[in-house]
């Protein structure tokens, strides 16, 4: 999977190719968010995340929120443009909704694997030690992750985070609708807590979700971070 957020469309490389030759400030070129590719197929993860889901999570769901993304960028740079800091200042509520859930949902993919791969099981190594310190045993962890996850009332995420002002210390977090992880926090695992990350196959019982999600969880992935 790509880790780029943005990508230049031909138009603007051909612009940036062409800027190379004046002075760097000369021209600005704003990249487009897109929609990342899997590493696995829809239906990779089941029977713990269905293929349905995965398929209208992905292209339909997280696709809204770069198109979103985008209108809000373009709409912030046509006001700056004309000098309407008003207009511009008005979009940062749809730019923070629609750019945290395209960031939500791009570190979210990254954090799944299919069980007969690399999904599941426990994480070792540092990260491994940390969370024990931290939550007492890995089993507790899951067991305050998932309580984090229930008490989210209506939608929103709970998230691993390290937090930089405290020597990366461990700690979980929540956050409402698609407020992105910031400030000191940098995030390492989130569960999506929206109904269409789910209803369709558990309807209701989203608890039920919330235990079956750690088999598909890509523990590489997220050591990764930790280690970064």
């Amino acid at each position: 999977m790509s880790t780029s957020l943005f990508r230049a469309t031909p138009v603007a490389r051909s612009a940036l190719r062409a800027a190379s030759a004046v002075k760097p400030a000369a021209t600005f070129v704003r990249g487009k968010a897109t929609l990342p590719d899997l590493q696995y197929d829809y239906g990779a993860l089941e029977p713990y995340i269905s293929s349905k889901i995965m398929e209208l999570h992905h292209s339909k769901h997280h696709q809204t929120y770069v198109n979103g993304l985008n209108s809000a960028l373009t709409t912030i740079a046509e006001a700056e443009s004309k000098g309407d800091f008003t207009k511009a200042a008005s979009i940062a509520p749809l730019l923070n909704f629609h750019g945290g859930g395209h960031l939500n949902h791009t570190l979210f993919w990254e954090n799944l694997a299919p069980a007969s791969r690399e999904g599941g099981g426990s994480p070792d190594g540092a990260l491994g030690k940390a969370i024990t310190t931290e939550f007492g045993s890995f089993e507790s962890f899951v067991k305050q992750m998932n309580a984090a996850l229930a008490g989210i009332q209506g939608s929103g995420w709970a998230w691993l985070a390290k937090d930089k002002a405290a020597n990366g210390k461990l700690a979980l977090i929540t956050r409402a609708n698609q407020d992105p992880v910031t400030g000191n926090y940098v995030p390492l695992l989130g569960i999506d807590a929206w109904e269409h990350a789910y209803y369709l196959q558990y309807e209701n019982r989203k608890a039920e979700y919330f235990e079956a999600i750690w088999n598909v969880i890509n523990w590489k992935t997220v050591a990764k971070r930790f280690e970064a």
